[in-house]
Parts: structure tokens; sequence; C-alpha cells
């Protein structure tokens, strides 16, 4: 099918590091009836045409209607049940979890990704003020929870838009998560995104920060990756260590929560030290720095790599943010959905 082959070459071209790390981002294509959507915890760029799940766009609308429970987590273990009903008959896997968002879009292809360079804006103190003035044209979302949340209040600020601008926007940014473009065609998702891109790289320009991250070179890590093994045992089963580079202090965006965790570990490596930073977090760190370096551990080595991955794409976003008032973490109530979702325990776990 020819829209299969579309979407799936979109989703190599925007599964890039410049787009997504590690399992982010979605994509998906439509017809009157099907809905096709990236599977929950794959990377764009290994999707193949038969890896999309196919949906029931008739069921996914009955969704829209469905009475859910008050409490977070059993409404969304709820709208997991109710998408499972909706794979067409010959499908397997789980869809991506914003697929009834893309369910919402009119346009036959939508490309959702995180790249620095935009949660440099949607991740800054003034990033709201930002999009207006630079991308006037696109819609802006306060962060909301991802999943049911996110889908049933963009759903209806979608129909806002649409009533006062009299079109559907192609774009839409999501404070502290990234962007949906959407088209009717490979040509427009390609034409937006190259200028939103090339928009923001004029707009870090102009502030004086630059694109590049700042990595100080590493030295000889045998001695701490040797402690690092001491103290936290199988987890640091795998350690990926880089030189030193700025770390953000805490949770960006549901990516880095899920694959780096919402805080690094940076006080004196001692058993008191990590002790007390599991009972304060809830869990072993998984982004560790000292004076000269910083690494990721994990029980394997795509947790590792993953876990120091993301640390440095949120360093940089800590760095762009800059250009738009200084960084903006997520609060503790949106920080703990995520990191109490099952859904991302599913999709972290499909990554490793």
């Amino acid at each position: 099918m020819e829209i299969l082959q579309t979407i799936t070459a979109l989703s190599h071209e925007f599964g890039s590091d410049d787009y997504v790390k590690g399992g982010g981002g979605n994509t998906s294509c439509k017809n009157a009836d099907t809905l096709w959507v990236k599977p929950s915890g794959t990377t764009l760029a290994g999707l193949q045409p038969e890896n999309f799940v196919a949906l029931d766009r008739a069921k996914i609308d009955e969704l829209y209607a469905i009475a859910t429970p008050e409490d977070k987590h059993a409404r969304e273990t709820l709208v997991k049940d109710v998408m499972s009903q909706a794979l067409m008959p010959g499908s397997s896997g789980r869809a991506s979890v914003e697929a009834p968002l893309h369910n919402v879009f009119a346009t036959t292809y939508v490309v959702h990704t995180h790249p620095a360079l935009v949660n440099g804006m949607t991740c800054a103190k003034e990033g709201k003020a930002a999009c207006e003035r630079l991308f006037p044209e696109a819609l802006w979302m306060d962060y909301i929870d991802a999943g049911y949340t996110l889908c049933m209040t963009a759903r209806e600020v979608l129909k806002q838009f649409e009533k006062s601008h009299g079109r559907e926007p192609d774009v839409i940014f999501l404070k502290n998560h990234g962007v949906f473009v959407a088209g009717n065609s490979p040509e427009d998702i390609r034409a937006r995104y190259a200028q939103i891109m090339d928009t923001l790289r004029a707009e870090y320009a102009k502030a004086g920060v630059t694109l590049d991250l700042s990595v100080a070179e590493k030295g000889d890590t045998a001695k701490t990756e040797s402690a690092l093994r001491e103290l936290l045992g199988d987890d640091a089963a795998s350690i990926h260590a880089s030189g030193r580079f700025d770390v953000a202090d805490g949770p960006i965006t549901p990516d880095h929560i899920v694959y780096s965790k919402s805080y690094p570990f940076t006080a004196a490596l001692t058993a008191e030290n990590i002790a007390a930073f599991k009972t304060r977090h809830g869990y072993v760190p998984r982004v560790i720095v000292t004076a000269d370096a910083v690494f990721g551990v994990g029980a394997s080595e795509k947790v590792a790599e993953l876990a120091l991955v993301m640390a440095d794409d949120g360093a940089l976003v800590k760095q762009l943010a800059e250009a738009f008032g200084g960084i903006e973490y997520m609060t503790d109530p949106a920080r703990e959905f995520i990191e109490n979702w099952e859904v991302e325990a599913y999709r972290a776990k499909q990554m490793t």
C-alpha cells in the first residue's frame, strides 16, 4: 500500500538523532476507515510497513465518548483496553499511546518528534511567547499528561482552532514534550519541518546560543567505573562514560524520564549517598555525574547507552533554552504520572 510505504520513508527520515532518541516519537497514516500507527516502544528508524499497527477508526471514535474513571492510572488502563479492541483483524502489536490523537487529525500523515532544537523552546520559561512570535500559525499547548488526557484536550483545542481560523493546525507544539506535524503529502511534512528547524536555528544564532553541546575531554574513568559496579551491583552491569557536560537538574520531557530518570546523581560516590538518593527518589540513579565525567549506567548495554544519550540530549535542551529565558522543568505531578505510568514502563522495557 502506497501510504504505508510513504509513512515508512518518513519514519526513517525523521527517526534520525536530530529528531528523536531511543523509542521516542511516533508516526501514522490513515484513510477513511483505518489508522496505521507506530507500535509502542519501537524506533522510527527501524520501522517497516508491516510493523505498523492497524486500528479501526470507528472504534477509536468510540473512545472519545466513553465514561472514564477519575483515577489517572485506572483511566489509562481502560483506554489501553479499548485501544486493543480497535485492532484490525490480522494486525498485532501495541499501538502508540498517542494513536487517538493521530486519529483526530484530518490529514493523511502525522509525524510526531522530540527534536532538541524544538524542545529548547517548548521546555523554556518563555517558550509559549516565543512560539506565538515565531510560529503564529501553529498551535501551542501547555503541558498535559500524555495518553487519554492529552488526546481529549487536544481534540477540543483543535476544534476551537479550526472554528476560529477556518482550518486545522498543521503544527502543534507541546510544552515539555515535542511537536506534531500533519500533512496530506510527504512534501507537506518535510516543508513544515524544514521551516520549523530553520526558524529555530536562526533564533538560536540571534541569541548567541550554540547548537553544539560543550563536552569536556574524557579522562581515565576506570577507577570510577569500578566503584560504580561495587556500589550499584547489577544496576551498573553496563556503563557508558562521557566527558563532563552540564547535565539537566530535573525532568525535561517524558522521554528523558523514561530513559535517564528524572534526576541525576551528583553527590560523592558513597554507599550512604546512593542509599539516600534511592530513598528520596525511589530508584537507583541512571545518570551519574562526577567532577570529570558523566556516566550512564544500567542492567543492560542498551539501558546504559540510552541513559547517557538522553542525558546528553537533556543537557543540549537546557543549553538551547537559554535563548528563551532558561529551562523550565516538568512539575512534580507531571513527573510522578510518567514515573508511575504502566505505558511508559512498557515502552522502556521494549527498548532493552
